[in-house]
């Protein structure tokens, strides 16, 4: 089938397609080298047989004659046979002009010309082809057609003549050349359609091989060459080879593609970070002692509380125990994420890129969030979406979702949903996680992805929020050299992150 090149724009004329019109363009040359050779040379062939049929019956005249043994029953069988089998007309006379052997099949008027052409009485215009000692070779023409004959007169004095048909050679040569064209025509027909079912076979695994080499263009390494072929029977050709080379060829471009864009990635970050070390630094100690302040104020002054007595209660002490282990977890998720983020901004957290399916990654991790989803009420709602592989960091994708996540269900109100979408162009896919709920401030939303900043502080501090989470989606964001952002919507809010997408291949129809 001739096809379209996407990528040069040229025409593809399909390797089956050249094998079966070679194999038809070289069955009609040899039929017409054979008709060619009909043409020119049977005529010759066909006279050269006839020639060698009639000399060899000469030679068993001649030694009848030299053995004097032409009157006996053997020598009669014998021309006998030959008349029958060759279709030859003979006439045997003696030296007395006795007629020895007669054939059955018209001898007895070749007597007459015989003697004729002994005596010089015949005056035939003929074509001579051969002159013997004894014998004379020709064509004549007769009534109802050409004859080749041979006449002559032995040593011995034996006399002979005789004759075969010569049909028309140019008549049985058309009808050969008329029929080997009709055979040859039919044959290359057959043949034809023959050659393109065996090409279908041969060319179907090449066909496989280009489209796998064509989907590694576009860097998509899932398609395996796996044909099975020669009926099961474990035996393996070139191509099989050629499969097997494709596949380590793809998994080692695969694996070298991962550490490529890995380096790639570590080489941007290491050029970026070193101009933000310094500024990063004194932030981060800024920011760590000012939202350190709290939960240790709060801590020292119910601690001291204790130590001089104010509770007199169990519940009145129990209460103040509580607020300080509460007050020191926080204090403690608060320095982890730090310490997280401080890796990450500080670019010592390698960022490992990879390929994975994002639609599994996010279905999961809703369905280990259901718990917290159920004990609010929320309806979580998300299309069915078909496998989507992306080039990413796989934890810290998944990091990023949680955090916008578990801000949506803190923050959802009214009609309780949050709706995950996912929305593909060239090259890159958007994830957004929207919930119903107040609208984020308009003068709020640069800030947000600043360390500690909270927009509604009373609310964030409710639920332990640290102010770092949006902080972590930033950096990881950037990172990965992908974009992030907010958006706020009627009845609700919109977070969103980009990631880099493997490019599938779209197979021609």
């Amino acid at each position: 089938m001739k096809g379209e090149d996407k990528r040069s724009g040229r025409g593809i004329f399909s390797i089956r397609i050249q094998f079966g019109l070679i194999f038809i363009f070289m069955m009609m040359g040899a039929i017409l080298l054979c008709l060619i050779f009909n043409t020119v040379f049977l005529e010759k062939y066909y006279l050269k047989q006839k020639r060698k049929t009639i000399y060899d019956a000469y030679e068993s005249i001649r030694s009848a004659a030299v053995s004097d043994s032409y009157g006996t029953d053997e020598f009669r069988e014998e021309l006998e046979e030959v008349c029958l089998t060759d279709n030859i007309t003979i006439c045997v006379v003696d030296v007395d002009s006795e007629v020895r052997y007669v054939s059955q099949n018209g001898g007895h008027q070749l007597e007459a010309k015989l003697f004729g052409y002994i005596f010089g009485l015949v005056g035939e215009n003929a074509q001579i082809l051969d002159k013997g000692e004894d014998y004379v070779i020709q064509i004549t023409g007769q009534g109802d057609g050409d004859y080749l004959e041979m006449y002559g007169r032995l040593t011995s004095g034996v006399s002979f003549i005789m004759q075969t048909p010569l049909e028309s050679i140019r008549e049985s040569a058309d009808m050969a050349n008329r029929f080997m064209e009709y055979i040859g025509l039919a044959c290359a027909l057959i043949g034809g359609v023959m050659i393109f079912l065996v090409m279908v076979q041969i060319t179907k695994p090449i066909a496989k091989l280009s489209h796998i080499s064509e989907q590694m263009v576009d860097l998509n390494f899932d398609a395996k060459y796996d044909m099975k072929r020669h009926f099961g029977m474990g035996i393996r050709d070139e191509i099989d080879l050629l499969g097997d080379n494709i596949n380590c060829l793809s998994e080692a471009l695969e694996k070298s593609i991962s550490e490529l864009k890995t380096a790639n990635n570590e080489l941007r970050r290491d050029l970026e970070k070193r101009d933000k070390l310094d500024e990063m630094r004194r932030d981060f100690l800024a920011d760590v002692s000012h939202e350190l302040k709290t939960p240790i104020a709060l801590i020292q002054g119910y601690a001291e509380g204790l130590q001089e007595g104010i509770g007199e209660g169990p519940e009145s002490r129990d209460y103040y125990c509580e607020v300080i282990v509460d007050e020191a977890t926080k204090m403690n998720q608060l320095v982890k994420r730090l310490l997280t983020l401080n890796e990450l901004e500080f670019g010592n957290d390698v960022v490992n890129m990879e390929r994975f399916d994002l639609v599994a990654l996010i279905k999961n991790y809703i369905q280990s969030a259901q718990i917290m989803t159920q004990q609010k009420e929320i309806r979580v709602k998300m299309p069915d979406y078909e496998p989507l592989f992306v080039w990413a960091d796989e934890f810290k994708t998944e990091e990023v979702f949680a955090n916008y996540f578990s801000n949506a269900v803190h923050y959802c109100k009214d009609e309780n949903i949050i709706a995950i979408t996912l929305e593909t162009e060239p090259g890159k896919v958007r994830v957004s996680v929207f919930n119903t709920g107040d609208p984020v401030p308009e003068e709020s939303i640069p800030l947000l992805w600043d360390k500690f900043y909270k927009v509604d502080k009373a609310r964030t501090r409710e639920y332990g929020g640290s102010g770092v989470g949006l902080s972590i989606v930033k950096a990881i964001q950037e990172s990965m050299h992908q974009e992030y952002g907010v958006e706020n919507r009627e009845n609700g809010v919109i977070f969103w992150f980009t990631l880099e997408t493997v490019q599938e291949y779209e197979k021609e129809a």
